[in-house]
């Protein structure tokens, strides 16, 4: 039997001996290319070069051009060459080389990765760009304006190699050296946050503030801000809903806020001290909610709940059909718009000391989502797109208004016009003519779709317009110019708005968010 032996020409080298060992034989390819960073370094880093130098690699800098880098024109790679302010890095592997195009800043921002350990850190564009020793590595590299795009090197470990540029950071493949995913960020357009140190938008407000994420900080052009306008200001947030506030209730003589939700709840806030001192659980979502002297009004599905807040009177209505949308109080009657299309409306009894059924009031083909009282009327907003007119003591339908082409969101009497919100993105205004019709005597355009309205006086007792559009803004706008003089921004739409004493008024959104305002005694008026 003959023993196996090795070939005394051909020596191994166990890769035990490599670790902790001087260098091989096998010149560095980075040392070649320039950029090597490691030292020591496994590989031979010659004094000079050799007489011979090896054949030129594609990815090696030409030693008579050591500040950039290009390919051969036999590579079939267009536009590789990188000017001295960038540092291109490729992928040293044996595959085919993969083509690097040139990108801008803006380039470099859409699709772009971020760690989430600094998703919040705004990503920003040098204006210059540095060359850097290979003993200065990458870290605080700074990138010049032509935004050079870095490929990552694949085939080569972490600890092999460093050669990265803050573009590297922000493309969808980068991986920190200590291994961290990198997170994409592609809702981000370079148009929403720009590299400017003063807001250019100052009425629209930055959607990542508003979610928390805004990764410019002061130099995002858009407001960081929940209002612009002067005039007013915001007083506090009330947390304590976690779905859409649909009323906001403010009993006279009262020092108790009531908010009622889709979260089936209806919440009591202390005036003074802005704490919930009461949760009221429900059977259903509140679709609307009022006062009126003592008494809080509160629209269920298939029911109204009624309470008295001086003398903890409760009732509950039955009748209505479907969600109650929306309700009013005229001539001592009590109407609730329903989901069916249908007005009901109550009395007050003496015998059975609480409110009998008097009328329904039908004509609407679609649900009664607005009602308001103004003089001898009755004015509803329905989703037919239609408001109708109700004679307060015969309960019979006088007028039908159409002009709108979506649904009436809602219905506020001033002075002697009517006005009207649709979703169709107008605001109109109603007046009676010498014959007796109501026409439309003014249309004033919105962006997007009106939902509610409430008018409030300022200190000098201008008259002003609230209008909540579904971009999550509030409007306040002069009568009768409409001339702009405030917004107001939430998270999600507006779905109430509620008057207080004292230039107090209040506003609900869809995230069950509460906020109190306040106008300022001298107010000025903020142009369009």
């Amino acid at each position: 039997m003959k023993a196996a032996r090795r070939f005394p020409e051909r020596t191994q080298r166990s890769v035990f001996d490599r670790i902790r060992g001087g260098t091989v034989n096998n010149v560095c390819a980075y040392w070649l290319a320039g950029r090597c960073t490691r030292n020591p370094c496994r590989f031979f880093h010659p004094e000079s070069l050799p007489s011979h130098p090896p054949k030129q690699s594609p990815y090696q800098r030409p030693k008579t051009c050591p500040k950039t880098w290009r390919r051969s024109p036999g590579d079939g790679v267009k536009n590789s060459s990188i000017s001295p302010s960038g540092v291109a890095a490729k992928k040293m592997s044996s595959s085919s080389p993969i083509d690097c195009e040139r990108k801008t800043p803006e380039d470099g921002v859409k699709n772009s990765s971020v760690s989430p350990f600094v998703k919040n850190s705004p990503i920003e564009k040098d204006s210059s760009s540095e060359r850097k020793t290979p003993e200065d590595g990458v870290k605080n590299s700074s990138v010049s304006p032509c935004g050079v795009a870095a490929k990552k090197m694949s085939s080569i470990s972490p600890s092999d190699s460093e050669h990265k540029t803050p573009e590297d950071r922000v493309k969808n493949s980068s991986v920190s050296p200590s291994g961290v995913a990198a997170k994409k960020m592609s809702s981000i357009s370079p148009s929403d946050c720009e590299d400017k140190s003063t807001p250019t938008n100052p009425d629209k407000v930055c959607k990542y503030w508003l979610l928390g994420n805004c990764v410019r900080g002061e130099k995002c052009k858009n407001l960081h801000s929940w209002f612009c306008g002067n005039g007013f200001s915001m007083l506090a947030k009330l947390e304590g809903h976690n779905k859409a506030v649909n009323g906001i209730a403010l009993p006279c003589d009262s020092a108790k806020l009531y908010t009622g939700g889709k979260d089936n709840t209806v919440r009591v806030w202390d005036c003074h001290t802005g704490q919930c001192v009461d949760v009221v659980n429900l059977s259903g979502e509140v679709g609307s909610l009022i006062s009126e002297g003592p008494w809080v009004f509160v629209g269920l599905p298939n029911s109204i709940k009624v309470w008295n807040s001086q003398t903890q009177t409760e009732l509950t209505l039955d009748g209505p059909v479907g969600q109650v949308y929306a309700m009013a109080v005229g001539n001592d009657v009590l109407f609730a718009g329903t989901q069916a299309g249908i007005i009901l409306a109550w009395k007050p009894s003496s015998e059975t000391n609480g409110l009998d059924l008097a009328a329904s009031l039908k004509g609407h083909s679609g649900g009664v989502i607005s009602l308001c009282v103004g003089a001898k009327w009755l004015y509803s907003g329905s989703m037919d797109n239609t408001v109708r007119v109700w004679d307060l003591n015969t309960f019979e339908c006088i007028h039908t208004l159409k002009g709108h082409t979506d649904a009436v969101m809602s219905v506020l009497c001033w002075a002697s016009f009517l006005l009207s919100s649709s979703l169709d993105g107008t605001i109109k205004a109603w007046a009676a003519t010498e014959s007796g019709n109501i026409e439309v005597i003014h249309t004033h355009k919105e962006e997007h779709g009106c939902l509610e309205l409430c008018g409030i006086q300022d200190a000098e007792e201008k008259p002003i317009l609230l209008c909540s559009c579904n971009d999550n803004t509030v409007r306040l706008y002069d009568l009768p110019s409409f001339t702009e003089r405030g917004r107001i921004f939430a998270k999600q739409e507006v779905q109430a708005i509620q008057i207080g004493p004292a230039g107090l008024f209040f506003t609900g959104d869809a995230t069950g968010q509460l906020t109190v305002w306040k106008l300022a005694g001298e107010p000025i008026a903020v142009a369009s």
